[in-house]
C-alpha cells in the first residue's frame, strides 16, 4: 500500500451525490478533452464551444494548457515525467468538475497515446469525449498564433511538440476535427453536435 495513503480515509459516500448536482443544473457533466499540435485550433474551438454552450444556459469550465501551466502546474517542465504529471493533475481536476455536473472542456496538446490513456483511465469512457483537433505541423507553423514556431525555428524553444518531441496520431479518438479541411463554423458545429450527444443535453 502507498505509504502516503495509509492515513487517508475518503468519505465520498457521505457527500451529496453527483445526480443531485446534475439535477440542479439540468445537465450532465462531461469532459471534452481536445488535443492536437500548438496552433491546430484547440483553444479557439474550446472558447467558441464554451460560449455556445453558455448561450444555451449550460454551466461550462475551460481548462486551458497555458493557463494551467501558469498556475497549478507551474512547477512542471516538458520532460516525459512532467508531461505525465501535468495530464494526471488536469484529469483529476476535470474529474472534480464533471462530478459536480459541469461540462468541462480540457484543451491540452496531449501528444502521446500514453497520456491520452492516462486521462481516459482517470475520467472513464462514459464521462469523456476525446477530440483530436487535427492540423499539420506546416499549417500550424504558418498560423503560429503565439509566435512559438518562429522561436522554434530560431532555436529558442526546445522539446517542442511536432519537432523535437513527437506527436502521435490517436489510437481511439471519439471525434477528429480537421481544421485544415473545414471552416471554423463547420468545426464548431461538429464539436457542438458531439457534445450534445455525449452529454445527452436536451436542445430547446
Amino acid at each position: 500500500m502507498n505509504s502516503n495513503l495509509e492515513h487517508i480515509y475518503p468519505v465520498f459516500d457521505k457527500m451529496l451525490p453527483r445526480e443531485a448536482k446534475e439535477n440542479l443544473l439540468s445537465q450532465r457533466g462531461v469532459v471534452v478533452w481536445m488535443y492536437g499540435l500548438s496552433g491546430s485550433g484547440k483553444s479557439t474551438l474550446a472558447n467558441l464551444l464554451e460560449r455556445r454552450l453558455h448561450a444555451d444556459g449550460r454551466l461550462v469550465k475551460v481548462l486551458d494548457g497555458d493557463n494551467i501551466r501558469a498556475g497549478l502546474n507551474q512547477n512542471l517542465g516538458f520532460s516525459n515525467e512532467d508531461r505525465l504529471e501535468n495530464i494526471r493533475r488536469v484529469s483529476e481536476v476535470a474529474k472534480l468538475f464533471v462530478e459536480s455536473g459541469i461540462i468541462t472542456i480540457a484543451s491540452f496538446i496531449t501528444p502521446s497515446n500514453e497520456l491520452r490513456k492516462l486521462a481516459r483511465g482517470i475520467l472513464g469512457d462514459s464521462d469523456l469525449l476525446e477530440v483530436y483537433v487535427k492540423a499539420s505541423y506546416e499549417t500550424c507553423a504558418v498560423r503560429d498564433p503565439k509566435g512559438l514556431y518562429a522561436r522554434v525555428k530560431a532555436g529558442e524553444v526546445k522539446q517542442f511538440t511536432g519537432k523535437d518531441s513527437a506527436f502521435e496520431e490517436p489510437d481511439q479518438a471519439d471525434l477528429i476535427i480537421d481544421t485544415e479541411a473545414h471552416s471554423e463554423e463547420e468545426c464548431l458545429s461538429q464539436l457542438f453536435d458531439a457534445v450534445v450527444q455525449k452529454s445527452q443535453l436536451q436542445q430547446d
